[in-house]
């Protein structure tokens, strides 16, 4: 798969929920703790099935051009060979953030 052709799902809580997005660049960003999500890709709407959850995940994120997302709220990224359904869901049970280092004074 060529480098400009890769597809991450990223998985994160946001507000008690889970968001699961597609997203074709994801990396560090320059603000400590935080991972910077691009070009987010949603299903096609020449399907003829429309997801109500995806369409809203559509519209929220319709003029984000890139998501910076706490490192701590992070639950997994897979580099995947398709786009799935976007989608949000409720975070059960609990989740504890991963401890981070605090930053070197400068």
């Amino acid at each position: 798969m060529a480098s400009d052709d890769r597809m991450y799902r990223v998985i994160f809580i946001n507000q008690d929920q889970v968001y699961e997005l597609y997203a074709r660049h994801v990396y560090q960003s320059d603000l400590w703790g935080f991972l910077q999500v691009e070009e987010f890709v949603f299903g096609n709407r020449s399907e003829l099935v429309v997801d109500p959850g995806e369409e809203k995940l559509k519209q929220q994120f319709a003029d984000v051009r890139s998501s910076f997302i706490p490192m701590q709220a992070v639950v997994r990224i897979d580099e995947v060979t398709t786009e799935g359904v976007a989608k949000v869901s409720d975070a059960k049970g609990v989740v504890t953030s991963f401890p981070m280092p605090v930053p070197p004074k400068s």
